[in-house]
């Protein structure tokens, strides 16, 4: 059987959130869904962290101002079967687009353990993969838990294969490494809106549009793939809540580098401009067949390797917080009972089942 190499138009969604409102900002990227199926996109990236909106003031204030935000946080943060994400996949659904959505994820575990996650979603409106970054980032540390490799995989799709990671793990050579020798052709890298670590104007503070045209041209040009970078943005609301009448912290925010949108081909060249500040939709004209030339000059998933020296694996078992094991089924009686003879049936829900469904 031929390769083939599908040939589609991708759309980065350089915008910004309903900062604080997952049921907002889902509306909104229904809408946005929308005019990129209209302009001909077949494949819809959003960023970093966009439902409900990046939490940026654990760079900006001490943790001890911070219980609100954290709190609302939470209440807004979404499950993977939710209806705010019913309402992207509906979408995705209704104009036959796959949508890549980033967003903080909560738990019916516990009402305060967070993910940094992000959802593939088919053109059927199916989840065709649920990542959760490995290593929350610096003072990401204080709002989301670690995530585990389920997600850290390449999707068969109609466009070709997809992998995607969120903003530091595009530092990480093996996350990065894994998705390449699965064959990847589209990468997608999703970045928050900014991220300050020092007042601006300090030499020593983080300059995140550079770290991603460095990162986002790295993985192009190691994996011979495409890559759609997709970062967010802030609105007036957003920086309101964030500075909260702090004309110090609104200078930081102003001043601080923003995150950047581009598409590069496999050979790390640009095919759209690089965008930062106003909210647009960038689109870029994807041929997956210009991914096989580059791989002449090194294949590092090929014969470019050591593979008798060097060897990666991964575990993608899924870190829960509880797992339920064969256990012998629960006593017959109960205390009401305990002056009857002994039934040879046990009634009701066994453990064993009860395990298995809590698993569900």
């Amino acid at each position: 059987m031929s390769a083939t190499y599908p040939r589609f138009k991708a759309a980065a969604c350089h915008v910004a959130p309903v900062f604080l409102d997952s049921m907002g900002t889902a509306e909104k990227a229904a809408a946005l869904i929308e005019e990129a199926a209209r302009a001909g996109a077949s494949l819809v990236v959003f960023p970093e962290g966009y439902m409900p909106g990046f939490p940026l003031w654990a760079a900006l204030r001490a943790p001890i101002r911070n219980h609100d935000l954290f709190k609302r946080l939470a209440a807004e943060s979404v499950r993977l079967d939710g209806p705010e994400l019913a309402v992207v996949r509906a979408a995705a659904r209704r104009h036959g687009v796959i949508v890549s959505m980033g967003f903080s994820e909560g738990t019916d575990a516990s009402v305060g353990c967070l993910w940094n996650s992000n959802v593939l979603i088919g053109r059927d409106g199916r989840t065709l993969n649920h990542h959760r970054k490995l290593v929350p980032t610096f003072f990401e540390k204080l709002i989301w838990a670690s995530g585990d490799a389920r997600g850290l995989r390449v999707t068969p799709t109609d466009l070709g294969r997809v992998g995607m990671l969120i903003c530091g793990e595009n530092t990480n050579p093996l996350a990065r490494y894994a998705l390449m020798a699965q064959g990847e052709q589209v990468h997608i890298s999703t970045y928050p809106p900014a991220w300050p670590t020092r007042v601006p104007g300090d030499s020593a503070a983080y300059d995140l549009k550079r770290a991603i045209e460095i990162r986002a041209g790295a993985h192009s040009f190691e994996a011979k793939v495409f890559n759609i970078v997709c970062s967010a943005t802030l609105d007036a609301d957003a920086k309101a809540t964030l500075s909260d009448g702090d004309a110090a912290l609104a200078d930081v925010i102003e001043r601080t580098p923003a995150g950047v949108s581009m598409v590069l081909d496999p050979a790390g060249a640009l095919v759209t401009e690089t965008h930062e500040g106003e909210e647009r939709i960038l689109y870029a004209d994807i041929d997956t067949a210009a991914c096989v030339e580059p791989k002449q000059f090194h294949d590092v998933v090929g014969y470019y390797n050591r593979f008798d020296i060097f060897r990666l694996s991964v575990d993608r078992t899924p870190r829960e917080p509880i797992s339920f094991g064969a256990e012998a089924a629960a006593p017959a009686w109960t205390d009401a009972d305990a002056d009857e003879p002994a039934r040879s049936e046990p009634q009701g829900l066994s453990l064993v089942e009860a395990g298995r469904r809590a698993a569900r």
